[in-house]
């Protein structure tokens, strides 16, 4: 889940624009990941647009956009990849206690939108946002779509932390996550593993590699690594009943 904001892509425009793939407006079709720079770490493709089809069409790569107002569509797919297998996911001590002592509760799907926008709002106020309008507008209607799925932590009826991603089989692809009190970031985590791991997934995309997933229980795989997993597990599926909007029971006391 990217938790720094986008490089800048003016600034080293031209070291990379000889070699970057252009999409095409009327192909969804991307370029071998494998193809990605190095530097910028991933940067793979220009252009195109955040269309629904196009954006499943990515996701099915091991591919996700990122930029920031101002810049081109940028696409990426970087290596290492960080991931976490749900059945390894780390809960720690000091969360385990305040979970047991929390009151608050979890459910599924129940307000995409408010949890896409907490996200960028948090964001913002800490590094800036590549959730922009536009990103914002393409991930509601992958929502809709049935692609797109978030997890909200309530606090009564305040909405005090979440996630959200994209699945694509069994591999769910995070993108961003955000927290109004201490652990609901990570309580959405863990609800996630706990109400989809039984519905059949297999794996959890993080996509870069930072301190903080890793204290989770993140691992890093190489691209061609990921890539494969992807493959493998993007053909199984989710019990699409787990998938409806629902409360997610047995987290917090």
């Amino acid at each position: 889940m990217r938790n720094v904001s986008s490089i800048s892509w003016i600034r080293r425009k031209s070291k990379v624009e000889a070699v970057l793939v252009g999409l095409h407006p009327d192909s969804y079709e991307f370029p071998d990941p494998q193809q990605a720079l190095h530097e910028p770490n991933g940067l793979l493709a220009v252009g195109g647009d955040l269309s629904v089809p196009r954006l499943v069409e990515a996701y099915r790569h091991g591919i996700f956009p990122w930029f920031s107002d101002g810049d081109p569509l940028l696409w990426w797919s970087p290596d290492p990849r960080a991931v976490i297998y749900p059945e390894q996911l780390h809960i720690g001590r000091s969360l385990r206690k305040a979970m047991r002592k929390s009151h608050l509760h979890c459910t599924i799907n129940n307000a995409f939108e408010e949890v896409i926008s907490a996200c960028s709002e948090q964001r913002a106020e800490l590094e800036g946002t590549w959730i922009t309008d536009d990103m914002y507008e393409a991930y509601c209607d992958l929502h809709q779509a049935g692609h797109a799925h978030s997890i909200e932590v309530w606090d009564n009826e305040r909405l005090v932390g979440g996630l959200y991603g994209v699945l694509n089989g069994s591999v769910f692809c995070g993108e961003s996550m955000f927290h109004k009190v201490t652990n609901a970031s990570k309580i959405a985590l863990v609800a996630l593993c706990h109400h989809l791991q039984p519905a059949g997934l297999k794996l959890i995309d993080c996509q870069m590699p930072t301190p903080h997933l890793e204290s989770l229980g993140a691992t890093s795989l190489s691209r061609s690594e990921f890539l494969k997993q992807l493959k493998r597990f993007g053909e199984a599926q989710i019990d699409t009943d787990f998938l409806l909007a629902q409360p997610i029971s047995g987290i917090c006391a």
